[in-house]
């Protein structure tokens, strides 16, 4: 049962990361040029209008639960397998995301990198 706990934490890792990621990529597209806004602006109201972002605050949160689902998970089973899979699963979930979420242009090498990236995590879990 512990071994079906892990992938269900590995899941929610992959979930929470690759949200945290694309909100956390929308807020600062929106943000703009914070070199060119820090020159006319100064630093302190730069950092106030990106922190302001309600993307950037979500995306945060979502982070930080990735982060106690990485707990959870590591606590139901081994790193070896924990840690490899939520990372490359991540990978493959966030050039996804960005193609269908964010309207990137994801490149064939990225893609072929993405199913490498798949096969090894289909090796780990056998």
């Amino acid at each position: 049962m512990n071994h079906f706990y892990a992938w269900l934490g590995v899941f929610l890792i992959v979930v929470t990361s690759t949200t945290g990621d694309c909100l956390l990529a929308r807020a600062m597209k929106r943000a703009g040029n914070l070199d060119e806004m820090r020159k006319s602006r100064g630093l302190l109201l730069t950092a106030f209008h990106v922190v302001r972002s309600s993307s950037l605050m979500l995306g945060t949160c979502f982070m930080a639960l990735s982060f106690f689902s990485l707990l959870f998970a590591l606590s139901w089973g081994d790193v070896s397998m924990v840690g490899p899979a939520s990372a490359s699963l991540t990978f493959v979930a966030n050039a996804f995301a960005a193609k269908m979420f964010l309207h990137e242009r994801v490149d064939r090498r990225r893609w072929t990198a993405a199913v490498f990236v798949a096969g090894g995590v289909f090796l780990l879990a056998g």
